[in-house]
Protein backbone atom coordinates (compact mmCIF):
# COMPACT_ATOMS: atom_id res chain seq x y z
CA UNK A 1 0.00 0.00 0.00
CA UNK A 2 3.03 2.56 0.98
CA UNK A 3 4.10 1.64 -2.31
CA UNK A 4 1.68 2.14 -3.98
CA UNK A 5 1.35 5.44 -2.42
CA UNK A 6 5.00 6.08 -3.38
CA UNK A 7 4.67 5.68 -7.10
CA UNK A 8 1.71 7.73 -7.37
CA UNK A 9 3.86 10.97 -5.77
CA UNK A 10 6.36 9.45 -7.75
CA UNK A 11 4.31 10.14 -11.22
CA UNK A 12 3.43 13.47 -9.97
CA UNK A 13 7.28 15.12 -9.61
CA UNK A 14 7.95 13.44 -12.57
CA UNK A 15 4.57 14.60 -14.75
CA UNK A 16 3.34 17.46 -12.34
CA UNK A 17 0.14 19.24 -13.67
CA UNK A 18 0.98 22.49 -11.61
CA UNK A 19 3.17 23.78 -9.30
CA UNK A 20 0.62 22.81 -6.73
CA UNK A 21 0.93 19.39 -7.22
CA UNK A 22 4.29 19.21 -6.81
CA UNK A 23 3.89 20.52 -3.59
CA UNK A 24 1.56 18.38 -1.88
CA UNK A 25 3.62 15.45 -3.71
CA UNK A 26 6.89 16.36 -1.71
CA UNK A 27 4.96 16.93 1.13
CA UNK A 28 3.09 14.03 1.38
CA UNK A 29 6.23 12.05 0.79
CA UNK A 30 7.89 13.59 3.61
CA UNK A 31 5.22 12.80 6.28
CA UNK A 32 4.76 8.73 4.82
CA UNK A 33 8.43 8.74 5.54
CA UNK A 34 8.65 10.05 9.35
CA UNK A 35 5.33 8.78 10.18
CA UNK A 36 6.66 5.55 11.43
CA UNK A 37 9.23 6.82 13.34
CA UNK A 38 6.40 9.53 14.70
CA UNK A 39 3.33 7.19 15.59
CA UNK A 40 5.80 4.09 16.93
CA UNK A 41 5.06 3.41 20.54
CA UNK A 42 7.62 4.91 23.03
CA UNK A 43 8.86 2.88 25.72
CA UNK A 44 7.60 3.85 29.17
CA UNK A 45 8.90 6.82 30.53
CA UNK A 46 11.37 6.35 33.53
CA UNK A 47 9.53 8.95 36.14
CA UNK A 48 12.62 9.18 38.33
CA UNK A 49 14.27 10.78 34.87
CA UNK A 50 11.10 13.10 33.91
CA UNK A 51 11.64 16.37 34.04
CA UNK A 52 9.23 18.17 36.36
CA UNK A 53 6.28 20.85 34.52
CA UNK A 54 4.13 23.19 35.17
CA UNK A 55 4.32 23.86 39.38
CA UNK A 56 7.12 21.43 39.94
CA UNK A 57 9.42 22.91 37.42
CA UNK A 58 10.31 25.74 39.66
CA UNK A 59 10.36 23.65 42.62
CA UNK A 60 13.55 21.32 40.56
CA UNK A 61 15.22 25.17 39.82
CA UNK A 62 15.42 25.56 43.66
CA UNK A 63 16.86 22.11 44.34
CA UNK A 64 18.04 18.85 43.36
CA UNK A 65 14.41 16.92 43.80
CA UNK A 66 14.58 13.76 46.18
CA UNK A 67 14.29 10.66 44.72
CA UNK A 68 11.44 7.86 46.45
CA UNK A 69 11.47 4.17 46.17
CA UNK A 70 8.42 2.47 47.93
CA UNK A 71 10.42 1.24 51.17
CA UNK A 72 11.42 4.99 51.66
CA UNK A 73 8.15 6.11 51.15
CA UNK A 74 7.01 3.79 53.69
CA UNK A 75 10.01 4.34 55.91
CA UNK A 76 8.77 8.12 56.26
CA UNK A 77 4.85 7.39 56.31
CA UNK A 78 5.58 5.27 59.60
CA UNK A 79 7.17 8.42 61.26
CA UNK A 80 4.61 10.76 60.28
CA UNK A 81 0.85 8.91 59.75
CA UNK A 82 -0.59 9.85 62.76
CA UNK A 83 -3.35 6.83 62.56
CA UNK A 84 -0.57 4.57 62.74
CA UNK A 85 1.09 6.23 65.72
CA UNK A 86 -2.29 6.12 67.53
CA UNK A 87 -1.67 2.46 66.75
CA UNK A 88 1.37 2.60 69.01
CA UNK A 89 0.37 4.77 71.37
CA UNK A 90 -2.19 2.34 72.25
CA UNK A 91 0.26 -0.72 72.52
CA UNK A 92 2.36 1.79 74.94
CA UNK A 93 -0.63 2.28 76.92
CA UNK A 94 -1.40 -1.15 77.07
CA UNK A 95 1.78 -2.45 78.13
CA UNK A 96 2.13 -0.12 80.86
CA UNK A 97 -1.47 -1.56 82.01
CA UNK A 98 -0.30 -4.68 82.64
CA UNK A 99 2.68 -3.34 84.78
CA UNK A 100 0.27 -1.65 87.09
CA UNK A 101 -2.18 -5.00 87.44
CA UNK A 102 1.28 -6.72 87.94
CA UNK A 103 1.99 -4.76 90.49
CA UNK A 104 -1.42 -5.10 92.26
CA UNK A 105 -0.45 -8.54 92.41
CA UNK A 106 2.63 -7.95 94.61
CA UNK A 107 3.11 -6.54 98.33
CA UNK A 108 3.31 -2.67 98.29
CA UNK A 109 5.80 -0.81 100.84
CA UNK A 110 5.00 2.79 101.76
CA UNK A 111 6.44 4.90 104.86
CA UNK A 112 3.81 6.80 107.07
CA UNK A 113 4.72 9.93 109.52
CA UNK A 114 2.14 11.25 110.95
CA UNK A 115 1.36 13.17 114.37
CA UNK A 116 -1.58 13.30 116.10
CA UNK A 117 -3.06 16.43 119.05
CA UNK A 118 -6.06 15.67 121.04
CA UNK A 119 -7.51 17.99 123.44
CA UNK A 120 -6.11 16.54 126.91
CA UNK A 121 -8.81 16.38 130.13
CA UNK A 122 -6.20 17.40 132.96
CA UNK A 123 -6.41 16.03 136.59
CA UNK A 124 -9.78 15.47 137.70
CA UNK A 125 -9.81 14.78 141.45
CA UNK A 126 -11.28 11.56 141.08
CA UNK A 127 -8.47 10.80 139.09
CA UNK A 128 -5.77 12.09 141.33
CA UNK A 129 -4.63 8.87 142.26
CA UNK A 130 -5.81 6.67 139.41
CA UNK A 131 -3.11 4.75 136.74
CA UNK A 132 -5.91 4.37 134.89
CA UNK A 133 -7.14 7.94 134.53
CA UNK A 134 -7.11 8.74 130.81
CA UNK A 135 -4.48 11.77 129.96
CA UNK A 136 -7.18 12.64 126.52
CA UNK A 137 -10.62 13.09 125.68
CA UNK A 138 -10.59 10.65 122.71
CA UNK A 139 -9.92 7.59 124.26
CA UNK A 140 -9.17 6.35 120.54
CA UNK A 141 -5.93 8.15 121.03
CA UNK A 142 -3.12 7.23 122.87
CA UNK A 143 -2.39 10.45 125.00
CA UNK A 144 -2.64 15.00 123.82
CA UNK A 145 0.50 13.90 121.60
CA UNK A 146 0.75 11.03 119.41
CA UNK A 147 3.77 10.08 116.88
CA UNK A 148 3.15 8.02 114.49
CA UNK A 149 6.37 6.89 111.85
CA UNK A 150 5.96 3.49 110.28
CA UNK A 151 6.61 1.26 107.44
CA UNK A 152 3.55 -0.28 105.97
CA UNK A 153 3.89 -3.46 103.91
CA UNK A 154 0.70 -4.23 102.16
CA UNK A 155 -0.69 -7.42 100.41
CA UNK A 156 -3.98 -7.32 98.69
CA UNK A 157 -5.38 -11.07 97.51
CA UNK A 158 -8.46 -11.00 95.86
CA UNK A 159 -9.82 -13.22 92.30
CA UNK A 160 -10.12 -9.73 90.76
CA UNK A 161 -6.45 -9.01 91.20
CA UNK A 162 -5.41 -12.06 89.31
CA UNK A 163 -8.25 -11.67 86.53
CA UNK A 164 -7.05 -8.26 85.88
CA UNK A 165 -3.48 -9.28 85.74
CA UNK A 166 -4.46 -11.62 82.75
CA UNK A 167 -7.25 -9.25 81.26
CA UNK A 168 -4.09 -6.72 81.14
CA UNK A 169 -1.70 -9.70 79.65
CA UNK A 170 -5.14 -10.51 76.36
CA UNK A 171 -5.37 -6.80 76.22
CA UNK A 172 -1.71 -6.12 75.14
CA UNK A 173 -1.86 -9.06 72.84
CA UNK A 174 -4.52 -7.16 71.35
CA UNK A 175 -3.25 -3.94 71.58
CA UNK A 176 0.04 -5.48 69.49
CA UNK A 177 -2.17 -7.24 66.82
CA UNK A 178 -3.68 -3.74 65.97
CA UNK A 179 -0.40 -2.09 65.66
CA UNK A 180 0.25 -5.09 63.29
CA UNK A 181 -3.27 -4.47 61.61
CA UNK A 182 -2.11 -0.80 61.57
CA UNK A 183 1.01 -1.52 59.97
CA UNK A 184 -0.10 -3.29 57.20
CA UNK A 185 -2.93 -0.90 56.59
CA UNK A 186 -0.15 1.79 56.21
CA UNK A 187 1.48 -0.40 53.67
CA UNK A 188 -1.82 -0.74 51.40
CA UNK A 189 -2.45 3.47 51.46
CA UNK A 190 1.25 4.47 50.87
CA UNK A 191 1.20 1.23 47.71
CA UNK A 192 -2.23 3.19 46.61
CA UNK A 193 -1.05 6.58 46.79
CA UNK A 194 2.77 5.87 45.69
CA UNK A 195 1.75 3.81 42.98
CA UNK A 196 -1.06 6.32 42.52
CA UNK A 197 1.46 9.11 40.90
CA UNK A 198 3.81 6.65 39.26
CA UNK A 199 0.29 6.01 37.19
CA UNK A 200 -0.56 9.53 36.86
CA UNK A 201 2.70 10.36 35.60
CA UNK A 202 2.38 7.61 32.69
CA UNK A 203 -1.16 8.73 31.92
CA UNK A 204 0.52 12.37 31.79
CA UNK A 205 2.85 11.34 29.21
CA UNK A 206 0.32 9.12 27.32
CA UNK A 207 -1.77 12.18 26.98
CA UNK A 208 1.03 14.35 25.99
CA UNK A 209 1.79 11.80 23.37
CA UNK A 210 -1.84 11.82 22.14
CA UNK A 211 -2.08 15.49 22.31
CA UNK A 212 1.37 15.79 19.71
CA UNK A 213 0.23 13.31 17.48
CA UNK A 214 -3.64 14.60 17.19
CA UNK A 215 -1.82 18.12 16.38
CA UNK A 216 0.38 16.26 13.72
CA UNK A 217 -2.93 14.70 12.05
CA UNK A 218 -4.57 18.00 11.97
CA UNK A 219 -1.45 19.68 10.13
CA UNK A 220 -1.84 16.66 7.74
CA UNK A 221 -5.46 17.05 7.17
CA UNK A 222 -5.14 20.46 6.36
CA UNK A 223 -2.02 20.12 3.69
CA UNK A 224 -4.27 17.01 2.14
CA UNK A 225 -7.18 19.95 1.89
CA UNK A 226 -4.78 22.48 0.48
CA UNK A 227 -4.34 19.61 -2.22
CA UNK A 228 -7.52 19.19 -2.99
CA UNK A 229 -7.48 15.41 -1.47
CA UNK A 230 -9.57 14.95 1.62
CA UNK A 231 -12.83 17.25 2.32
CA UNK A 232 -13.32 20.44 4.58
CA UNK A 233 -15.06 17.77 7.47
CA UNK A 234 -11.95 16.13 7.47
CA UNK A 235 -10.14 19.12 8.99
CA UNK A 236 -13.33 19.95 11.57
CA UNK A 237 -12.92 16.48 13.16
CA UNK A 238 -9.17 16.89 13.35
CA UNK A 239 -9.32 20.16 14.96
CA UNK A 240 -12.17 18.85 17.24
CA UNK A 241 -9.78 16.05 18.36
CA UNK A 242 -7.06 17.91 18.71
CA UNK A 243 -8.79 20.30 21.23
CA UNK A 244 -10.16 17.06 23.19
CA UNK A 245 -6.75 15.82 23.39
CA UNK A 246 -5.41 19.04 24.83
CA UNK A 247 -8.23 19.21 27.33
CA UNK A 248 -7.37 15.35 28.39
CA UNK A 249 -3.73 16.78 28.65
CA UNK A 250 -4.79 19.18 31.02
CA UNK A 251 -7.26 16.89 33.26
CA UNK A 252 -3.80 14.44 33.34
CA UNK A 253 -1.59 17.42 34.41
CA UNK A 254 -4.45 17.67 36.89
CA UNK A 255 -4.64 14.10 38.69
CA UNK A 256 -0.65 14.00 38.26
CA UNK A 257 -0.46 17.08 40.89
CA UNK A 258 -3.64 15.72 42.71
CA UNK A 259 -1.28 12.31 43.14
CA UNK A 260 1.70 13.73 44.26
CA UNK A 261 -0.20 16.31 46.96
CA UNK A 262 -1.86 12.78 48.31
CA UNK A 263 1.67 10.81 48.56
CA UNK A 264 3.39 14.42 50.06
CA UNK A 265 1.09 14.85 52.45
CA UNK A 266 1.85 11.06 53.97
CA UNK A 267 5.30 10.81 53.36
CA UNK A 268 6.89 14.34 54.82
CA UNK A 269 6.40 16.09 57.87
CA UNK A 270 7.86 19.27 56.26
CA UNK A 271 5.81 20.13 53.01
CA UNK A 272 7.46 19.74 49.91
CA UNK A 273 6.58 18.93 46.51
CA UNK A 274 9.97 18.32 45.04
CA UNK A 275 10.64 14.58 44.84
CA UNK A 276 10.29 11.74 41.91
CA UNK A 277 9.47 8.43 42.71
CA UNK A 278 10.87 5.44 40.94
CA UNK A 279 8.75 3.33 38.46
CA UNK A 280 9.07 -0.34 39.34
CA UNK A 281 5.99 -1.25 37.98
CA UNK A 282 7.62 -3.29 35.51
CA UNK A 283 9.15 -5.86 37.87
CA UNK A 284 5.96 -7.64 39.26
CA UNK A 285 6.63 -9.45 42.62
CA UNK A 286 5.50 -13.44 42.03
CA UNK A 287 2.10 -14.72 43.65
CA UNK A 288 2.39 -17.48 46.04
CA UNK A 289 0.43 -20.61 45.33
CA UNK A 290 -3.11 -20.27 47.51
CA UNK A 291 -2.49 -23.22 49.65
CA UNK A 292 0.57 -21.43 50.60
CA UNK A 293 -1.09 -17.82 51.12
CA UNK A 294 -3.49 -19.71 52.75
CA UNK A 295 -1.67 -21.55 55.55
CA UNK A 296 0.51 -18.23 55.93
CA UNK A 297 -3.36 -16.18 56.09
CA UNK A 298 -4.30 -18.82 59.21
CA UNK A 299 -0.88 -18.59 60.72
CA UNK A 300 0.18 -14.73 60.64
CA UNK A 301 -3.36 -13.01 60.45
CA UNK A 302 -3.17 -9.95 62.99
CA UNK A 303 -7.15 -9.29 62.47
CA UNK A 304 -7.61 -12.85 63.80
CA UNK A 305 -5.34 -12.47 66.29
CA UNK A 306 -6.75 -9.35 67.67
CA UNK A 307 -10.16 -10.92 67.49
CA UNK A 308 -8.72 -14.24 70.13
CA UNK A 309 -7.63 -11.37 72.14
CA UNK A 310 -10.46 -9.75 72.52
CA UNK A 311 -12.31 -12.63 73.21
CA UNK A 312 -9.58 -13.22 76.19
CA UNK A 313 -10.55 -10.13 77.56
CA UNK A 314 -14.18 -10.47 77.97
CA UNK A 315 -13.86 -13.94 79.70
CA UNK A 316 -11.26 -12.14 82.01
CA UNK A 317 -13.84 -9.44 82.43
CA UNK A 318 -15.89 -12.13 83.50
CA UNK A 319 -14.09 -13.44 86.16
CA UNK A 320 -12.92 -10.17 87.42
CA UNK A 321 -16.91 -9.54 88.20
CA UNK A 322 -17.00 -12.92 90.05
CA UNK A 323 -14.23 -11.42 92.20
CA UNK A 324 -16.36 -8.87 93.18
CA UNK A 325 -19.00 -11.60 94.79
CA UNK A 326 -16.21 -13.59 96.71
CA UNK A 327 -14.23 -12.52 99.82
CA UNK A 328 -11.05 -10.62 99.34
CA UNK A 329 -8.24 -10.62 101.77
CA UNK A 330 -5.75 -8.04 102.71
CA UNK A 331 -2.48 -8.24 105.06
CA UNK A 332 -0.53 -5.04 106.55
CA UNK A 333 2.31 -5.06 108.50
CA UNK A 334 3.64 -1.71 110.01
CA UNK A 335 6.85 -1.48 111.59
CA UNK A 336 7.93 1.53 113.72
CA UNK A 337 6.90 3.82 116.39
CA UNK A 338 3.74 4.62 117.82
CA UNK A 339 4.16 6.57 120.90
CA UNK A 340 3.83 10.18 123.14
CA UNK A 341 7.13 11.01 122.17
CA UNK A 342 9.11 11.20 119.15
CA UNK A 343 11.88 9.15 120.01
CA UNK A 344 12.79 5.25 120.08
CA UNK A 345 12.78 4.83 123.80
CA UNK A 346 11.43 6.58 126.29
CA UNK A 347 12.04 5.92 130.16
CA UNK A 348 14.05 3.19 129.27
CA UNK A 349 11.26 1.65 127.04
CA UNK A 350 11.73 0.88 122.90
CA UNK A 351 8.88 2.43 121.47
CA UNK A 352 10.50 0.73 118.04
CA UNK A 353 7.60 -2.35 117.39
CA UNK A 354 5.56 -3.87 114.57
CA UNK A 355 1.80 -4.80 114.34
CA UNK A 356 0.26 -7.17 111.85
CA UNK A 357 -3.42 -6.77 110.37
CA UNK A 358 -5.13 -9.11 108.70
CA UNK A 359 -8.45 -8.61 106.79
CA UNK A 360 -11.23 -10.59 105.19
CA UNK A 361 -14.10 -8.75 103.70
CA UNK A 362 -17.00 -10.39 102.79
CA UNK A 363 -19.37 -9.18 100.40
CA UNK A 364 -23.06 -9.53 101.41
CA UNK A 365 -25.46 -6.59 100.12
CA UNK A 366 -24.65 -3.92 97.39
CA UNK A 367 -27.93 -3.19 95.78
CA UNK A 368 -27.09 -5.77 93.42
CA UNK A 369 -24.00 -3.64 91.82
CA UNK A 370 -22.32 -6.55 91.79
CA UNK A 371 -24.54 -8.47 90.14
CA UNK A 372 -25.30 -5.85 87.58
CA UNK A 373 -20.85 -5.72 86.55
CA UNK A 374 -20.98 -9.54 86.19
CA UNK A 375 -24.15 -9.49 83.97
CA UNK A 376 -22.15 -6.64 81.58
CA UNK A 377 -19.38 -9.01 81.34
CA UNK A 378 -21.03 -11.95 80.05
CA UNK A 379 -22.75 -9.61 77.47
CA UNK A 380 -19.23 -8.49 76.42
CA UNK A 381 -17.98 -12.05 76.24
CA UNK A 382 -20.93 -12.86 74.24
CA UNK A 383 -20.46 -10.30 71.71
CA UNK A 384 -16.87 -11.24 71.54
CA UNK A 385 -17.31 -15.09 71.16
CA UNK A 386 -19.86 -13.98 68.20
CA UNK A 387 -16.65 -11.48 66.41
CA UNK A 388 -14.61 -13.96 66.72
CA UNK A 389 -16.98 -16.44 64.81
CA UNK A 390 -17.25 -13.29 62.17
CA UNK A 391 -13.53 -12.77 62.01
CA UNK A 392 -12.81 -16.87 61.54
CA UNK A 393 -15.44 -16.94 58.86
CA UNK A 394 -14.55 -13.45 57.09
CA UNK A 395 -10.86 -14.75 57.39
CA UNK A 396 -11.68 -17.66 54.67
CA UNK A 397 -13.49 -15.14 52.26
CA UNK A 398 -10.81 -12.68 52.28
CA UNK A 399 -7.86 -14.78 51.24
CA UNK A 400 -10.07 -16.44 48.53
CA UNK A 401 -11.07 -12.87 46.93
CA UNK A 402 -7.81 -11.13 47.43
CA UNK A 403 -5.80 -14.05 46.02
CA UNK A 404 -8.20 -14.34 43.21
CA UNK A 405 -7.91 -10.32 42.72
CA UNK A 406 -4.50 -10.66 42.17
CA UNK A 407 -4.30 -13.54 39.97
CA UNK A 408 -6.81 -12.17 37.60
CA UNK A 409 -4.92 -8.69 37.49
CA UNK A 410 -1.21 -10.43 36.99
CA UNK A 411 -3.01 -13.02 34.04
CA UNK A 412 -4.76 -10.00 32.75
CA UNK A 413 -1.16 -7.70 32.77
CA UNK A 414 0.19 -9.92 29.68
CA UNK A 415 -2.69 -9.26 27.90
CA UNK A 416 -3.36 -5.60 28.06
CA UNK A 417 0.48 -5.14 27.40
CA UNK A 418 -0.22 -6.90 24.15
CA UNK A 419 -3.17 -4.53 23.51
CA UNK A 420 -1.43 -1.67 24.32
CA UNK A 421 1.24 -2.34 21.50
CA UNK A 422 -1.39 -3.58 19.05
CA UNK A 423 -3.01 -0.38 19.56
CA UNK A 424 0.19 1.55 18.98
CA UNK A 425 0.67 -0.37 15.68
CA UNK A 426 -3.09 0.32 14.49
CA UNK A 427 -2.66 3.93 14.88
CA UNK A 428 0.58 4.47 12.84
CA UNK A 429 -0.85 2.25 10.39
CA UNK A 430 -3.96 3.62 10.08
CA UNK A 431 -2.35 7.43 9.80
CA UNK A 432 -0.73 5.40 6.99
CA UNK A 433 -3.84 4.27 5.21
CA UNK A 434 -5.42 7.63 5.38
CA UNK A 435 -2.60 9.52 4.00
CA UNK A 436 -3.08 7.57 1.17
CA UNK A 437 -6.38 7.98 0.96
CA UNK A 438 -7.38 4.23 2.27
CA UNK A 439 -9.25 5.12 5.53
CA UNK A 440 -11.32 8.04 7.07
CA UNK A 441 -10.81 10.57 9.47
CA UNK A 442 -13.09 8.80 11.58
CA UNK A 443 -10.93 5.43 11.34
CA UNK A 444 -7.71 7.94 12.14
CA UNK A 445 -10.06 9.57 15.66
CA UNK A 446 -11.13 6.14 17.20
CA UNK A 447 -7.19 4.44 16.56
CA UNK A 448 -6.14 7.34 18.56
CA UNK A 449 -9.04 7.46 21.11
CA UNK A 450 -8.05 3.23 21.13
CA UNK A 451 -4.37 4.24 21.62
CA UNK A 452 -4.88 5.90 24.54
CA UNK A 453 -7.20 3.87 26.04
CA UNK A 454 -5.24 0.72 25.69
CA UNK A 455 -2.14 2.34 27.03
CA UNK A 456 -4.47 3.77 29.92
CA UNK A 457 -5.69 0.63 30.80
CA UNK A 458 -2.28 -1.45 30.88
CA UNK A 459 -0.66 1.64 33.39
CA UNK A 460 -4.22 0.89 35.56
CA UNK A 461 -4.16 -2.96 35.79
CA UNK A 462 -0.41 -3.01 36.81
CA UNK A 463 -1.23 -1.07 39.52
CA UNK A 464 -3.97 -3.37 40.49
CA UNK A 465 -1.84 -5.60 40.87
CA UNK A 466 0.14 -4.49 43.28
CA UNK A 467 -2.50 -2.75 45.20
CA UNK A 468 -4.34 -6.48 45.26
CA UNK A 469 -0.62 -8.10 46.72
CA UNK A 470 -1.13 -5.25 49.35
CA UNK A 471 -4.45 -5.88 50.13
CA UNK A 472 -3.55 -9.59 50.11
CA UNK A 473 -0.47 -8.90 52.49
CA UNK A 474 -2.58 -7.15 54.89
CA UNK A 475 -3.77 -11.21 55.85
CA UNK A 476 -0.74 -13.18 54.78
CA UNK A 477 2.39 -10.78 55.98
CA UNK A 478 5.16 -10.37 53.83
CA UNK A 479 5.79 -13.45 51.06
Amino acid sequence: MKMTRLHGLRRKMLHPQNGNDLAIALSTLALILTTPQLFAQAPPPQTETTPPSGPNAVLAAAGAPVTITLQDALERARANDPQYHSALTDLGLARQDRVQARAGLLPGVSYNNSFIYTEGTGQPPACALSATCPASRFIANNGVHEYISQANAHESVSLTNFADYRRSSAALAQARAKAEIATRGLVVTVTQAYYGLVVAERKYATAQRASTEAQRFLKISQQLQNGGEVARADVVKASIQEQQKQRDLQEAQLDMQHSRLDLAVLIFSDWNENFNVVDDLQTPEPLPAFPDVEASGKKNNPELRAALAAFSVANHQVTAAWGGLLPSLSVDYFYGIDSNQFAIHTNGVRNLGYSTVASLQIPIFNWGADRSKLKQAELRRDQARIELSHEQRQLLAHLRQFYEEASVARSEMESLASSADMAAESLRLTNLRYQAGESTVLEIVDAQNTFTQARNAYDDGQIRYRIAVANLQTLTGSF
